[in-house]
């Protein structure tokens, strides 16, 4: 394809992106390889314990786990390959002469951004499609031979079991069949009904129903108001079982359609995870751009020679990144425990380091 006098991407370009993708997945690779047999040094006792076999541990677990690690550190790494690549064209007075032969330095961005779209795709897809998917493999892995199954770890334990009737406990143990600090709240138009607060459920395996212990009701009838508890009682639970309790909402195995159904289902049930949903959903969409920016950012200051040579670009190139990383996850917690819009957490970052690119290619050389 043509541009006007030359080829949209000709033999430099071609050259300057072989550089940079050779480097990010080898990069990639290398820190997954180093990641795995960590990972494996502090795992491998359980697998032992557990039976776990060679096969599934390499296939169904370790396997699964590179597309994680190249989406968490795709950001730094590619960043990290863009300086690398830059600092040695311009050390080797290679982006010199491609800027003295009448080459502009914005022709000289097009391969660079080519690689930063192309990885930014990559990475829309594995946040938003495999890795949700392979989530799902590593999941069932760890609770086969590493973790507990029996063991519940997750607290604020929201389910709703039909649409009139929400029941929470703060957290679930599945060796007792037991659920603490319970509440079920029975609401008729939008208006609550009846809330029931107990310390404990138990659940009987012999008669298969539920007791609350240390509980008290509260019965709204328009302004009237009824309050009465005891020590022990029965109640209907509308057929759950102690199993149900372990079906946790967890958000890093949905795709992009499952994240969007679940926003609009906890929505509806007023839960309290819908900022998280929402947090992640922009992250998945908005985080891609930062190659982009992180890539401008990287050239502006590569293609400069300094007295520090390769290593100086490196450091501030390195500083630069983590501190956008950073920015992202503090804006993120906001939006989680604050008031901050779950949009507006994911764009600001984003904005802000926008605004240093332009700044950093203003004084690039031309």
């Amino acid at each position: 394809m043509k541009k006007g006098n030359s080829y949209f991407l000709n033999t430099i370009d071609w050259y300057i992106i072989r550089k940079i993708i050779a480097t990010f997945f080898v990069a990639i690779i290398l820190i997954s390889l180093v990641i795995i047999i960590i990972d494996l040094g502090t795992k491998l006792d359980d697998f032992i314990k557990n039976n776990a076999p060679i096969k599934s541990i390499f296939l169904d677990y370790y396997l699964n786990i590179i597309p994680r690690y190249a989406n968490m550190f795709g950001h730094l790494f590619f960043f990290i390959s863009v300086v690398f690549v830059t600092s040695k064209l311009t050390s080797n007075s290679e982006t010199v002469a491609i800027l003295c032969s009448g080459i502009s330095f914005a022709r000289l961005l097009r391969p660079f951004i080519a690689c930063a779209v192309v990885v930014g795709i990559l990475g829309l897809y594995l946040s938003n499609i495999l890795i949700p998917s392979v989530n799902v493999k590593i999941y069932q892995f760890e609770q086969m031979y590493y973790k507990n199954k029996f063991v519940n770890n997750f607290i604020d334990i929201h389910i709703q079991t039909d649409n009139a009737t929400q029941i929470y406990v703060h957290h679930f143990d599945n060796n007792n069949a037991s659920g603490f600090m319970f509440t079920k709240e029975t609401f008729d138009n939008e208006r609550m009904k009846e809330k029931i607060y107990a310390d404990m459920i138990l659940f009987d395996s012999a008669t298969q129903k539920w007791n609350m212990i240390n509980y008290s009701v509260r019965e709204v009838d328009g302004k009237n108001e009824q309050l009465t508890w005891g020590d022990r009682k029965e109640i209907d639970l509308k057929g759950l079982l102690p199993n149900d309790f372990n079906k946790i909402l967890r958000i890093e195995q949905l795709n992009f359609n499952e994240l969007n159904h679940a926003i609009e289902r906890e929505t509806v049930k007023g839960s309290s995870v819908v900022r998280d949903l929402r947090v992640e959903k922009y992250q998945r969409l908005f985080n891609p751009i930062a190659y982009i920016i992180l890539t401008l950012i990287g050239v502006s200051l590569s293609c400069k020679k300094t007295r520090g040579g390769t290593g100086l670009n490196l450091a501030l190139g390195i500083g630069l990144a983590f501190s956008l990383i950073l920015l992202m996850k503090i804006f993120n917690s906001f939006a989680i425990n604050g008031n901050l819009l779950p949009i507006l957490a994911s764009i600001i970052p984003l904005v802000i380091y926008t605004l240093i690119a332009i700044l950093l290619l203003k004084n690039a050389p031309k």
